[in-house]
C-alpha cells in the first residue's frame, strides 16, 4: 500500500483504449479522498479494452504512472486497475451459509460471498467481482443490505458476479507489473465509473449508467440500491471518429481532432450557414464542409449507439426498472447534443455524469473522462478501509487463540 506522511495514498490506474490515465488520491480515515496527482498519456496498444500490444501499452502506463509521481511529489508501488471489454459478462448467484455464533460477522459475509462464487466458471474465464445485492437471515428477513450483527441461524446472499476472460486480465496485470507496479484489485470500468458520477437516489430509484469510451460502450444497471446488470457492447467513440475520417477522406488524428472541436450528436444543432476547414491526405489543399453534414454523420453513429443500449437494456429486462434514466459518462458523453438525442430516442430523463465524491484538482478531473480514474480511487480508498479493521482485528483474535491455547497447555 502506498503512504505518504500519515496519510494514506491510493492510486487509480484508467487503462483505457485511446488513453491511460492515472490518478493519485490522499486520505485519512473519515476524511473525503483528495485528488493531488493526475498522468495521462495516449495508448495504442488496446483495442475495445483488450491488451493487443504489451510494450506499446507499458510505454502509456509509465509516461502516465511518471507523470502523476511528478505532480504528487511520492512513489507509486500499487494501484486500483481498470479492465473492460466484450470479454466481461455477468451473472446473478445466491449463496447461503450457516452463522456460526448465531450472529452476523464480517466473517460470515465474506464466506457466504465466497459460496456465491461456487459456479461452474470456464478455465478461460475468472471472476473478478462478486458484489452482494441483499441479504437474508432464516427465510424470515429479507432484503437486508448491512446484516453485521443481526442475530439468526442461516445466511443468505444474492450476489452479482462480474467474470472476464483470464488472459485479458493476465496481459492488463503483466503490463502494470512490468511497470514495477503491484496490482491492488482489478475493477470493471464502468462498475468504477458508477462509484463516482451516480448518487445514492438514483441508485435507490433504478438508474442505467452508460460509459462511452473509445473502444467500448458499458453498461451498468442498479436498481433498489444494487448493482443488477453489466454489459459491454462494441461501438464507441472510435467508430464516430472512423466515420469523419471515411466521410471526409482525412487522416485518423485530424478526424479525431474535428470530432471533439467541431462535431454535434444532434443535426439540427449546426446551422447549414457554419463550416469547417478539412485538412486533406498527401498535398492537396484543405477543404472545406458543412457542419451540419459532419453532424448529420454523427448523429447516425450515435444513434446506433443508444439503439443498442436500448436493446441491451429490454434483453435483459430492466428497461421498465430505470425510473431515474440514463447517466452518460465517458469521453463520448462530452459531445453536443447527446443528451437531447438520448432523451428523444430512450424517452427518458438523460444526464451527463461528472465525477463527485473527491476533492483537489476539480478543474481537471469536472470531465466525463475522468469518470472511472475517480472511481477508482473511491473504491480503493473504501476497499483499504474495510480492509484495515479485518486485519487488526484477526491479528487481536490470533493473539488471544495463542494467549488461550498457552493457558491449556499449561493447565
Amino acid at each position: 500500500m502506498n503512504r505518504k506522511g500519515d496519510k494514506a495514498l491510493v492510486v487509480g490506474l484508467d487503462i483505457g483504449t485511446s488513453r491511460v490515465k492515472v490518478l493519485v488520491g490522499e486520505y485519512a480515515p473519515g476524511e473525503p479522498v483528495e485528488v493531488i496527482g493526475i498522468g495521462s498519456h495516449s495508448c495504442n496498444g488496446l483495442k475495445r479494452g483488450v491488451v493487443i500490444d504489451i510494450e506499446s501499452t507499458i510505454h502509456a502506463i509509465q509516461r502516465a504512472v511518471e507523470e502523476a509521481e511528478s505532480l504528487a511529489a511520492c512513489e507509486i508501488r500499487s494501484a486500483f486497475a481498470s479492465i473492460s471489454g466484450g470479454h466481461t459478462h455477468c451473472r446473478n448467484s445466491p449463496g447461503i451459509v450457516p452463522i456460526r455464533d448465531r450472529e452476523v460477522s464480517q466473517a460470515d459475509i465474506v464466506q457466504v460471498l465466497e459460496a456465491a462464487k461456487a459456479v461452474a466458471v470456464p478455465s478461460d474465464q475468472r471472476i473478478v467481482h462478486a458484489i452482494a445485492q441483499e441479504y437474508s437471515i432464516d427465510n424470515s428477513q429479507d432484503g437486508i443490505r448491512h446484516p453485521v450483527g443481526m442475530s439468526g441461524v442461516r445466511l443468505e446472499v444474492r450476489a452479482h458476479l462480474v467474470l472476464c476472460a483470464l488472459s485479458a486480465a493476465q496481459n492488463i496485470t503483466k503490463c502494470v507489473n512490468r511497470c514495477g507496479l503491484q496490482v491492488d484489485e482489478l475493477v470493471l470500468g464502468a462498475l468504477a465509473s458508477s462509484q463516482s458520477v451516480l448518487t445514492e437516489d438514483e441508485k435507490d430509484l433504478g438508474v442505467a449508467l452508460v460509459d462511452i469510451g473509445a473502444g467500448t460502450t458499458d453498461i451498468v444497471v442498479f436498481t433498489q440500491g444494487a448493482i443488477r446488470h453489466s454489459a459491454s457492447l462494441p461501438i464507441a467513440g472510435d467508430q464516430v471518429t472512423g466515420d469523419i475520417a471515411h466521410m471526409l477522406r482525412t487522416p485518423t488524428p485530424h478526424a479525431e481532432e474535428i470530432k471533439v472541436r467541431y462535431a454535434c450528436a444532434l443535426a439540427r444543432m449546426a446551422t447549414a450557414e457554419e463550416s469547417i476547414q478539412v485538412a486533406s491526405v498527401g498535398d492537396r489543399p484543405p477543404r472545406r464542409l458543412a457542419r451540419q453534414s459532419l453532424a448529420e454523420a454523427v448523429q447516425s453513429r450515435y444513434e446506433e449507439i443508444f439503439e443498442m443500449v436500448q436493446a441491451e437494456l429490454e434483453r435483459a429486462g430492466y428497461m421498465p426498472m430505470i425510473r431515474a434514466g440514463l447517466v452518460l459518462t465517458g469521453g463520448g458523453a462530452r459531445m453536443e447534443g447527446v443528451t437531447e438525442l438520448a432523451e428523444e430516442m430512450l424517452h427518458m430523463p438523460v444526464r451527463v455524469g461528472v465525477p463527485q465524491h473527491v476533492i483537489g484538482m476539480s478543474e481537471v478531473i469536472s470531465n466525463p473522462e475522468y469518470a472511472t480514474g475517480v472511481g477508482l480511487l473511491l473504491w480503493g480508498s473504501r476497499q483499504e478501509q474495510q480492509r484495515r479493521p479485518a486485519i487488526v482485528g484477526a491479528r487481536a483474535g490470533g493473539a488471544l487463540a495463542r494467549v488461550r491455547n498457552w493457558f491449556r497447555g499449561e493447565f
